[in-house]
């Protein structure tokens, strides 16, 4: 089972190393984080950290703002640390923290592209359901009959009830 704890600014620069190994990189983005209502977490393994992500709890998605509903974003784990259980800790951590806050639903998107194929069978198996509203494009409403990339913007939308 990985540690999970709470990340600090102290920790940027080792959210900046685990992101480059996850083959991302955009600068100020962890600055960014903690200037937001946003609780980033870091999981370790062997006192190694090999996996982060965030709650937000003032998300884009205009759904979840409207409903107050706070969403997971950015759940990432290096690739040779998947399937260990990893994502799952931190998704139990984050579901957590919206319990302890008293929240009843948390919301989380996962992308269309075959390299999400296991995020998406693991939030269904966490008991996350599709909102309802389709899919979006940076968290805007695709238009029926538009074209748009099929990139990491292209997300489903999903939600799961914590109350029961």
């Amino acid at each position: 089972m990985p540690d999970i704890r709470q990340a600090t600014e102290d920790d940027i620069a080792s959210l900046y190393e685990l992101y480059e190994k996850i083959g991302h990189k955009d600068e100020g983005y962890f600055e960014q984080c903690f200037e937001k209502d946003c609780i980033l977490l870091i999981a370790s393994k062997d006192n190694v950290d090999v996996g982060f992500g965030l709650i937000n709890f003032e998300p884009k998605y205009s759904l979840y703002k409207r409903l107050e509903i706070p969403e997971i974003q950015d759940l990432n784990v290096i690739p040779t640390m998947r399937e260990q259980g990893i994502a799952t800790a931190l998704v139990d951590a984050f579901e957590n923290i919206a319990r302890d806050q008293e929240i009843e639903q948390v919301g989380i998107s996962v992308g269309l592209n075959q390299d999400y194929g296991p995020a998406q069978r693991l939030y269904t198996k966490m008991g996350y359901l599709p909102d309802g509203s389709g899919i979006t494009y940076d968290r805007e409403y695709v238009k029926v009959g538009a074209s748009y990339p099929v990139d990491d913007d292209l997300c489903l939308m999903m939600v799961k009830d914590l109350s029961q």
